[in-house]
Protein backbone atom coordinates (compact mmCIF):
# COMPACT_ATOMS: atom_id res chain seq x y z
CA UNK A 1 0.00 0.00 0.00
CA UNK A 2 1.46 3.55 -0.91
CA UNK A 3 2.06 5.88 2.11
CA UNK A 4 -0.82 8.49 3.05
CA UNK A 5 -0.45 11.62 1.16
CA UNK A 6 0.20 13.34 4.56
CA UNK A 7 3.10 11.75 5.11
CA UNK A 8 4.38 11.74 1.62
CA UNK A 9 3.98 15.78 1.81
CA UNK A 10 5.87 15.73 4.99
CA UNK A 11 8.53 13.62 3.47
CA UNK A 12 8.50 16.39 1.06
CA UNK A 13 9.08 19.49 2.86
CA UNK A 14 12.01 18.01 4.83
CA UNK A 15 13.15 17.02 1.55
CA UNK A 16 13.53 20.75 0.17
CA UNK A 17 14.38 21.68 3.78
CA UNK A 18 17.69 19.71 3.80
CA UNK A 19 18.42 20.37 -0.48
CA UNK A 20 18.00 23.93 -0.06
CA UNK A 21 21.73 24.85 -0.73
CA UNK A 22 22.58 22.33 -2.75
CA UNK A 23 24.44 23.39 -6.48
CA UNK A 24 26.40 20.54 -8.14
CA UNK A 25 25.27 18.14 -10.41
CA UNK A 26 28.46 16.44 -10.32
CA UNK A 27 28.76 16.35 -6.65
CA UNK A 28 24.71 15.78 -5.27
CA UNK A 29 22.74 15.05 -8.03
CA UNK A 30 22.37 10.92 -7.13
CA UNK A 31 22.13 11.40 -3.72
CA UNK A 32 19.40 14.30 -4.50
CA UNK A 33 17.47 11.68 -6.74
CA UNK A 34 17.66 8.74 -3.82
CA UNK A 35 16.57 11.21 -1.01
CA UNK A 36 13.02 11.96 -3.54
CA UNK A 37 12.59 8.47 -4.09
CA UNK A 38 12.33 7.75 -0.45
CA UNK A 39 9.82 10.51 0.13
CA UNK A 40 7.35 7.95 -1.48
CA UNK A 41 8.30 5.24 0.06
CA UNK A 42 10.77 3.31 -2.22
CA UNK A 43 14.02 2.80 -2.72
CA UNK A 44 15.74 3.83 -6.66
CA UNK A 45 17.32 0.44 -6.84
CA UNK A 46 13.73 -0.95 -6.91
CA UNK A 47 12.25 1.50 -10.39
CA UNK A 48 15.57 3.53 -11.62
CA UNK A 49 19.07 3.16 -13.02
CA UNK A 50 21.50 6.12 -13.05
CA UNK A 51 23.68 7.09 -15.93
CA UNK A 52 22.59 4.55 -18.41
CA UNK A 53 24.13 4.58 -21.48
CA UNK A 54 21.36 5.27 -24.74
CA UNK A 55 22.40 6.03 -28.35
CA UNK A 56 21.57 9.93 -28.62
CA UNK A 57 20.36 11.59 -31.74
CA UNK A 58 22.65 10.59 -35.04
CA UNK A 59 24.38 8.31 -32.95
CA UNK A 60 26.15 9.92 -30.41
CA UNK A 61 26.62 7.87 -27.38
CA UNK A 62 24.74 9.64 -24.08
CA UNK A 63 23.83 8.46 -20.39
CA UNK A 64 20.55 9.24 -19.03
CA UNK A 65 21.02 10.85 -15.35
CA UNK A 66 18.23 8.84 -14.26
CA UNK A 67 16.02 6.29 -16.33
CA UNK A 68 12.64 4.47 -15.40
CA UNK A 69 11.32 2.22 -17.96
CA UNK A 70 8.34 2.51 -19.20
CA UNK A 71 7.64 5.18 -16.70
CA UNK A 72 10.08 8.33 -16.00
CA UNK A 73 13.47 9.83 -17.29
CA UNK A 74 15.57 12.40 -15.76
CA UNK A 75 17.59 15.11 -16.45
CA UNK A 76 19.70 17.04 -13.58
CA UNK A 77 21.77 20.18 -14.10
CA UNK A 78 23.33 22.11 -11.87
CA UNK A 79 21.90 25.32 -10.14
CA UNK A 80 20.92 27.83 -12.56
CA UNK A 81 21.23 25.94 -16.04
CA UNK A 82 19.15 26.12 -18.70
CA UNK A 83 15.73 23.65 -18.33
CA UNK A 84 15.20 23.92 -21.87
CA UNK A 85 18.28 22.97 -23.05
CA UNK A 86 18.13 19.68 -20.66
CA UNK A 87 14.57 19.06 -21.98
CA UNK A 88 15.92 19.27 -25.52
CA UNK A 89 18.65 16.93 -24.73
CA UNK A 90 16.06 14.27 -22.75
CA UNK A 91 14.17 14.22 -26.13
CA UNK A 92 17.10 12.85 -28.08
CA UNK A 93 17.67 9.77 -25.65
CA UNK A 94 14.57 8.57 -26.43
CA UNK A 95 16.36 7.47 -29.82
CA UNK A 96 18.04 5.13 -28.29
CA UNK A 97 15.17 3.32 -26.02
CA UNK A 98 13.09 0.65 -26.86
CA UNK A 99 9.60 1.47 -28.00
CA UNK A 100 7.89 -0.32 -25.15
CA UNK A 101 10.10 1.29 -22.38
CA UNK A 102 9.63 4.94 -23.40
CA UNK A 103 8.84 7.13 -20.39
CA UNK A 104 4.82 8.81 -19.94
CA UNK A 105 7.17 11.96 -18.24
CA UNK A 106 9.80 13.74 -18.52
CA UNK A 107 11.34 15.58 -15.60
CA UNK A 108 14.10 18.21 -15.31
CA UNK A 109 15.76 19.95 -12.84
CA UNK A 110 18.59 22.40 -11.68
CA UNK A 111 18.11 21.86 -7.43
CA UNK A 112 16.20 24.89 -7.45
CA UNK A 113 13.50 24.39 -10.20
CA UNK A 114 11.47 21.16 -11.15
CA UNK A 115 9.87 20.96 -14.18
CA UNK A 116 7.60 18.01 -15.09
CA UNK A 117 6.57 17.07 -18.75
CA UNK A 118 3.29 14.91 -18.89
CA UNK A 119 3.86 13.08 -22.78
CA UNK A 120 0.36 11.92 -22.63
CA UNK A 121 -1.78 14.81 -21.37
CA UNK A 122 0.97 17.24 -23.12
CA UNK A 123 1.10 19.40 -19.62
CA UNK A 124 3.56 20.82 -18.32
CA UNK A 125 4.42 21.58 -14.52
CA UNK A 126 6.95 23.68 -13.07
CA UNK A 127 7.83 24.81 -9.77
CA UNK A 128 10.08 25.66 -7.07
CA UNK A 129 12.17 23.34 -4.63
CA UNK A 130 10.80 25.01 -1.74
CA UNK A 131 6.74 24.30 -3.34
CA UNK A 132 7.69 20.67 -3.84
CA UNK A 133 5.19 19.44 -0.94
CA UNK A 134 2.43 21.79 -2.91
CA UNK A 135 3.06 19.54 -6.17
CA UNK A 136 3.80 16.16 -4.89
CA UNK A 137 0.94 14.98 -6.09
CA UNK A 138 2.11 15.16 -9.90
CA UNK A 139 4.26 12.27 -9.00
CA UNK A 140 1.92 10.25 -7.28
CA UNK A 141 2.53 7.05 -9.44
CA UNK A 142 5.78 6.96 -8.23
CA UNK A 143 4.17 5.96 -4.81
CA UNK A 144 1.67 3.54 -6.42
CA UNK A 145 -0.72 5.92 -6.91
CA UNK A 146 -3.02 5.58 -10.35
CA UNK A 147 -4.36 8.73 -12.06
CA UNK A 148 -8.01 7.65 -12.06
CA UNK A 149 -9.45 7.99 -15.63
CA UNK A 150 -13.13 8.85 -15.87
CA UNK A 151 -15.05 6.73 -18.78
CA UNK A 152 -18.71 6.80 -19.61
CA UNK A 153 -20.47 3.55 -19.86
CA UNK A 154 -23.88 2.46 -20.45
CA UNK A 155 -27.26 4.03 -18.19
CA UNK A 156 -27.44 2.63 -14.70
CA UNK A 157 -30.06 0.04 -14.99
CA UNK A 158 -29.23 -3.85 -14.88
CA UNK A 159 -25.94 -3.50 -14.85
CA UNK A 160 -25.87 -1.75 -11.81
CA UNK A 161 -28.54 -4.08 -9.95
CA UNK A 162 -26.05 -7.34 -10.58
CA UNK A 163 -23.35 -5.78 -9.42
CA UNK A 164 -24.37 -3.94 -6.33
CA UNK A 165 -26.63 -7.24 -6.24
CA UNK A 166 -23.33 -9.73 -6.06
CA UNK A 167 -22.38 -7.27 -3.21
CA UNK A 168 -25.19 -7.85 -1.56
CA UNK A 169 -25.59 -11.55 -1.52
CA UNK A 170 -21.58 -11.81 -0.49
CA UNK A 171 -22.10 -9.48 2.51
CA UNK A 172 -25.53 -11.50 3.54
CA UNK A 173 -23.57 -14.99 2.90
CA UNK A 174 -21.03 -13.60 5.30
CA UNK A 175 -23.54 -13.22 7.89
CA UNK A 176 -23.73 -9.56 7.50
CA UNK A 177 -27.62 -8.95 7.18
CA UNK A 178 -31.23 -7.33 7.94
CA UNK A 179 -30.92 -3.44 8.51
CA UNK A 180 -27.19 -3.06 8.83
CA UNK A 181 -26.49 -4.60 5.80
CA UNK A 182 -29.80 -2.69 3.97
CA UNK A 183 -27.96 0.51 6.00
CA UNK A 184 -24.68 -0.10 4.04
CA UNK A 185 -25.87 -0.55 0.91
CA UNK A 186 -28.18 2.98 0.56
CA UNK A 187 -24.70 4.53 2.17
CA UNK A 188 -22.70 2.60 -0.77
CA UNK A 189 -25.75 3.70 -3.50
CA UNK A 190 -25.23 7.47 -1.89
CA UNK A 191 -21.59 7.75 -2.43
CA UNK A 192 -21.59 6.12 -5.95
CA UNK A 193 -23.94 8.77 -6.97
CA UNK A 194 -21.90 11.05 -5.16
CA UNK A 195 -18.88 10.39 -7.22
CA UNK A 196 -20.30 10.62 -10.24
CA UNK A 197 -22.59 14.08 -10.09
CA UNK A 198 -19.55 16.06 -8.83
CA UNK A 199 -21.20 16.14 -4.77
CA UNK A 200 -17.58 14.54 -4.50
CA UNK A 201 -14.17 15.88 -5.76
CA UNK A 202 -11.73 15.23 -7.41
CA UNK A 203 -13.67 13.17 -9.86
CA UNK A 204 -12.86 9.32 -9.04
CA UNK A 205 -12.40 10.02 -5.39
CA UNK A 206 -14.41 7.03 -3.72
CA UNK A 207 -12.90 5.18 -6.39
CA UNK A 208 -9.46 5.76 -5.53
CA UNK A 209 -9.90 5.66 -2.25
CA UNK A 210 -10.73 1.74 -2.28
CA UNK A 211 -8.35 0.82 -4.75
CA UNK A 212 -5.41 2.88 -3.46
CA UNK A 213 -5.95 2.58 0.34
CA UNK A 214 -7.28 -1.05 0.88
CA UNK A 215 -5.67 -4.45 0.40
CA UNK A 216 -6.50 -6.56 -2.30
CA UNK A 217 -8.06 -9.35 -0.28
CA UNK A 218 -10.50 -6.49 1.43
CA UNK A 219 -9.53 -7.08 4.96
CA UNK A 220 -9.00 -3.72 5.73
CA UNK A 221 -11.69 -2.48 3.79
CA UNK A 222 -14.44 -2.46 6.25
CA UNK A 223 -12.07 -0.23 8.75
CA UNK A 224 -12.07 2.42 5.62
CA UNK A 225 -15.62 2.61 5.01
CA UNK A 226 -16.45 3.37 8.11
CA UNK A 227 -13.75 5.55 8.36
CA UNK A 228 -15.29 7.81 5.42
CA UNK A 229 -18.98 7.26 6.85
CA UNK A 230 -17.89 9.10 10.19
CA UNK A 231 -16.12 11.99 8.05
CA UNK A 232 -18.98 12.52 5.58
CA UNK A 233 -20.86 13.33 8.94
CA UNK A 234 -18.49 15.47 10.48
CA UNK A 235 -18.24 18.88 9.45
CA UNK A 236 -15.05 20.21 8.64
CA UNK A 237 -14.34 22.66 10.75
CA UNK A 238 -14.69 19.64 13.87
CA UNK A 239 -12.69 16.94 11.96
CA UNK A 240 -8.98 16.11 13.38
CA UNK A 241 -5.68 18.45 11.80
CA UNK A 242 -4.32 14.49 11.79
CA UNK A 243 -7.39 12.71 9.52
CA UNK A 244 -5.94 11.64 6.47
CA UNK A 245 -5.77 13.69 3.58
CA UNK A 246 -7.14 11.36 0.88
CA UNK A 247 -10.45 10.92 3.52
CA UNK A 248 -10.01 14.41 4.81
CA UNK A 249 -10.98 15.55 1.29
CA UNK A 250 -14.58 14.21 1.42
CA UNK A 251 -17.46 17.05 2.30
CA UNK A 252 -19.89 16.68 5.04
CA UNK A 253 -22.95 15.25 3.82
CA UNK A 254 -26.49 16.81 5.66
CA UNK A 255 -29.24 15.11 6.21
CA UNK A 256 -28.18 12.31 8.69
CA UNK A 257 -27.65 9.44 6.40
CA UNK A 258 -24.03 8.67 7.95
CA UNK A 259 -25.34 9.45 11.99
CA UNK A 260 -26.46 6.05 12.87
CA UNK A 261 -23.67 3.86 14.30
CA UNK A 262 -23.74 0.54 12.14
CA UNK A 263 -21.52 -2.83 12.85
CA UNK A 264 -18.57 -2.31 10.86
CA UNK A 265 -18.60 -5.33 7.44
CA UNK A 266 -15.87 -7.30 7.12
CA UNK A 267 -14.97 -7.46 3.68
CA UNK A 268 -13.28 -10.30 1.56
CA UNK A 269 -11.02 -9.86 -2.06
CA UNK A 270 -14.47 -10.90 -3.97
CA UNK A 271 -16.40 -8.61 -1.90
CA UNK A 272 -14.02 -5.33 -2.81
CA UNK A 273 -14.01 -6.33 -6.33
CA UNK A 274 -17.47 -6.17 -6.67
CA UNK A 275 -17.56 -2.74 -4.90
CA UNK A 276 -15.11 -1.49 -7.70
CA UNK A 277 -16.84 -2.77 -10.63
CA UNK A 278 -20.13 -0.74 -9.12
CA UNK A 279 -17.49 2.37 -8.82
CA UNK A 280 -16.84 2.07 -12.74
CA UNK A 281 -20.58 2.71 -13.62
CA UNK A 282 -21.57 6.12 -15.14
CA UNK A 283 -24.19 6.85 -11.78
CA UNK A 284 -25.30 10.16 -12.51
CA UNK A 285 -27.43 8.49 -15.83
CA UNK A 286 -29.86 6.84 -13.15
CA UNK A 287 -33.04 8.69 -12.59
CA UNK A 288 -34.33 9.19 -8.75
CA UNK A 289 -37.59 7.36 -10.29
CA UNK A 290 -35.61 4.52 -10.45
CA UNK A 291 -33.58 4.62 -7.61
CA UNK A 292 -36.14 2.65 -5.60
CA UNK A 293 -36.89 -0.18 -8.26
CA UNK A 294 -32.82 -0.28 -7.65
CA UNK A 295 -32.95 -0.84 -4.13
CA UNK A 296 -35.43 -3.56 -4.14
CA UNK A 297 -33.81 -5.61 -6.90
CA UNK A 298 -30.46 -5.34 -5.06
CA UNK A 299 -32.37 -7.22 -2.07
CA UNK A 300 -33.96 -9.62 -3.97
CA UNK A 301 -32.09 -11.39 -6.45
CA UNK A 302 -35.63 -12.61 -7.96
CA UNK A 303 -36.18 -8.90 -9.03
CA UNK A 304 -32.97 -8.10 -10.81
CA UNK A 305 -34.64 -9.76 -13.77
CA UNK A 306 -37.01 -7.33 -13.98
CA UNK A 307 -35.33 -3.99 -13.31
CA UNK A 308 -35.76 -1.74 -16.34
CA UNK A 309 -39.11 -3.05 -17.52
CA UNK A 310 -40.57 0.07 -16.09
CA UNK A 311 -40.39 3.12 -14.07
CA UNK A 312 -41.75 2.72 -10.27
CA UNK A 313 -43.54 5.98 -8.65
CA UNK A 314 -42.40 8.33 -6.04
CA UNK A 315 -45.17 6.30 -3.94
CA UNK A 316 -43.48 2.92 -4.34
CA UNK A 317 -39.88 4.14 -3.94
CA UNK A 318 -41.14 5.41 -0.55
CA UNK A 319 -42.02 1.72 0.37
CA UNK A 320 -38.69 0.30 -0.74
CA UNK A 321 -37.16 3.09 1.38
CA UNK A 322 -39.19 4.53 3.50
CA UNK A 323 -38.87 1.10 6.53
CA UNK A 324 -35.18 1.76 6.87
CA UNK A 325 -35.85 4.97 8.10
CA UNK A 326 -38.86 4.24 9.90
CA UNK A 327 -38.42 5.67 13.61
CA UNK A 328 -35.24 7.18 12.80
CA UNK A 329 -35.66 11.28 13.21
CA UNK A 330 -34.09 13.10 10.55
CA UNK A 331 -33.65 10.20 8.24
CA UNK A 332 -37.40 9.75 6.86
CA UNK A 333 -37.32 13.21 5.46
CA UNK A 334 -33.73 12.08 3.37
CA UNK A 335 -35.58 9.10 2.01
CA UNK A 336 -38.54 10.81 0.87
CA UNK A 337 -36.72 13.18 -1.11
CA UNK A 338 -34.65 10.93 -2.83
CA UNK A 339 -34.25 13.63 -5.77
CA UNK A 340 -33.22 16.45 -3.95
CA UNK A 341 -30.64 14.35 -2.00
CA UNK A 342 -29.40 12.37 -4.38
CA UNK A 343 -29.22 14.61 -7.63
CA UNK A 344 -28.89 17.84 -5.90
CA UNK A 345 -27.42 17.74 -2.31
CA UNK A 346 -25.06 20.17 -2.20
CA UNK A 347 -22.35 19.84 0.08
CA UNK A 348 -21.94 22.04 3.34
Amino acid sequence: MPLSWNEIKDRALKFSRHWQNAKDEDAEAKPFWIDFFEIFGITDKRVATFELAVKRHKGKQGFVDLFWPGQMLIEHKSRGKNLDRAFKQALEYFEGIAEDDLPHSIVVCDFARFRLYKLQSGETVEFELADLHKNVSHFGFIAGYKAQAIQPQNPVNIRAAERMGKLHDLLKASGYIEHDLELLLVRLLFCLFAEDTGIFQPPGAFRALIEERSKEDGSDLGPLLAKLFQTLNTRRERRQKTLDEQVAAFPYINGRLFEEAAPMAEFDASMRRALIEACKLDWSSISPAIFGALFQSIMDGNARRNLGAHYTSEENILKVIGPLFEGRPGLKPWASNQEARLRGLKAA
